[in-house]
């Protein structure tokens, strides 16, 4: 009979029978063309030789694996000049010579692997009817042939972890056919030059602020324009504003009846005088959290208990009371941030107490309704210095008690329009208590509107004034950009980004879970350049 819709087969093959022994369809093929084509030179014949049977693995077939049984025919070759005498007719498209499965199963195990790899692809393909090992699934992997790269004219460039903190590697796309086009084993200079050398009809390199593929495409790649991406640009713009916000604690700190004009040099001098047991100076955080251990400490020199210090703060009642037995500051390189189930129902009993219902019990049970797991008791101790119970000497509490430099950052990398009503008055307060921040928060504005609005012709005015500001963190920021300034004012004019090679990095840290981490480059670098 001829072929099955259900088991298709090329033109000139017919099944002679099929038979199931278990989960096993046994199918006897023949092939019934007339002539066969020489595989040398390539002439008909039909004067045959012999024949003989060839067993072949094909795709399952509803639930049942599938071996074909060829029966396939010899030939002579009447062509005199023919090395061939004898040769057995052939079935590319549909098996191999000496192949042991049939083309469109090995594709489908090439598919797997890809999709899965190794030790998954197995499991994957024992429930898909297509038993195999791993060691098949990643030899068929190995085996795909690469395609040629073809033309760059725009490349994007980045690194990703191969083992994180110790091995790195790079991952090369064309931005213009988004796709990735190569990975490199390392992210040496040297190296990405090579490959640049290997293409000199590049015209764009889009990198990030590292050193080393800018120094790759300046001496591989000199032809082509280079453009620092603005997600980097954004990315070491936010880390200069916490660091220039961590020196503006003390002066939010400061009573308005108190305050004196402070030198930002003095300031900055001070900030930097901290340093680690080891010798290294302070990071934000550890700044940030040293100037609220003094704050802590004053506040226990006024006489204000443990427990309103932990409130007015932000902190935990363990970490000051250990701050009190230690006697002393000891520099932490964590950060544990407290927080409370009380938070998410704040706004609204803070709401109610403003609309006069100062009744703890009422309260309590409104939010209980809500799902507040605490007892009343939790909620009075939340609402105590609401309730008048704090001492008359101390300072009103001030939104400006709980300033971190890491959550006033976002507010001022931020949109003005994407903040709530909440974070807008905190960001006004900052603003006004702190002339240091108010400037600062003008100029990190500014830059990012020639980020978003790509105005790169305002950077020169921009440096200038950053300059005048006498914020150090971001005058260390502006001299990075400095040297950096063509490639800055590339990125900041045009549209070209490296956002598709951050992309293909994600992509590859979910290749490289798949595999457990046990793979080598060559295995990843197979799956990264064949998409499923």
């Amino acid at each position: 009979m001829s072929s099955s819709p259900f088991l298709p087969l090329p033109a000139g093959l017919e099944i002679v029978s099929i038979e199931t022994v278990d989960d096993l369809l046994k199918v006897q093929v023949a092939c019934r063309k007339e002539r066969a084509f020489c595989p040398l030179c390539h002439c008909p014949s039909e004067r045959r030789h012999s024949h003989y049977t060839r067993v072949v693995a094909d795709r399952p077939c509803a639930d049942f694996r599938v071996q074909l049984i060829l029966h396939v025919r010899k030939f002579f070759c009447e062509t005199v000049d023919c090395s061939r005498k004898i040769f057995t007719e052939r079935l590319p498209a549909f098996v191999e010579p000496w192949a042991r499965m049939t083309v469109r199963l090995r594709q489908a195990l090439e598919a797997v692997g890809i999709a899965t790899c190794g030790e998954v692809g197995t499991r994957l393909a024992e429930r898909l009817a297509l038993p195999t090992s791993p060691t098949t699934l990643l030899r068929r992997i190995m085996a795909l042939p690469t395609d040629a790269v073809g033309l760059v004219k725009q490349l994007g460039i980045d690194d990703f972890a191969l083992l994180r903190g110790r091995n790195y590697g790079t991952v090369l796309v064309d931005l213009g056919r988004h796709r990735v086009i190569d990975l490199l084993p390392d992210r040496k200079a040297e190296t990405a030059k090579v490959w640049m050398q290997a293409h000199p009809e590049i015209d764009l390199v889009s990198r990030d602020r590292g050193g080393d593929y800018a120094s790759a495409a300046s001496l591989g790649a000199s032809q082509a324009a280079q453009s620092a991406d603005r997600f980097h640009l954004v990315k070491n713009l936010t880390e200069a504003v916490q660091k220039a916000l961590v020196p503006c604690r003390a002066e939010l700190q400061r009573e308005p009846k108190r305050a004196e004009p402070v030198d930002p040099e003095a300031r900055e001098a001070s900030a930097r005088s901290l340093l680690t047991s080891d010798g290294q100076p302070y990071s934000a955080h550890q700044a940030e959290r040293y100037e609220r251990y003094q704050q802590v400490m004053a506040l226990h020199e006024q006489g204000m208990k443990t427990k309103e210090i932990a409130k007015r703060v932000g902190l935990g009642v363990r970490t000051i009371q250990r701050w009190f037995t230690q006697g002393e500051y000891v520099e932490t390189n964590y950060h544990h941030q407290h927080r409370s189930r009380f938070d998410a129902y704040e706004a609204y009993v803070m709401r109610r107490w403003d609309e006069g219902c100062h009744n703890i019990q009422q309260l309590w049970r409104e939010i209980k309704a809500q799902g507040y797991p605490h007892s009343d008791r939790a909620l009075r101790a939340h609402l105590e210095p609401l309730r008048g119970k704090e001492q008359a000497d101390f300072p009103a509490a001030s939104r400006l008690d709980h300033f971190s430099a890491k959550k006033t950052m976002w507010l001022f990398i931020r949109r003005f329009k994407d903040l709530d009503e909440k974070e807008r008055e905190e960001l006004a307060t900052i603003r006004q208590a702190s002339e240091t921040a108010e400037t600062l928060y003008v100029l990190v504005q500014q830059f990012l509107q020639m980020v978003r609005q790509l105005e790169g012709e305002r950077l020169e005015t921009w440096l200038t004034a950053v300059a005048e500001s006498q914020i150090e963190a971001l005058q260390r920021f502006a001299a990075g950009l400095e040297q950096d300034k063509t490639a800055v004012l590339m990125g900041l004019t045009h549209s070209h980004n490296n956002a598709q090679a951050e992309g293909q990095v994600t992509r590859i840290k979910l290749l490289k879970r798949m595999m457990y981490g046990r793979a080598g480059f060559p295995l990843l670098r197979q799956r990264v350049l064949h998409r499923f």
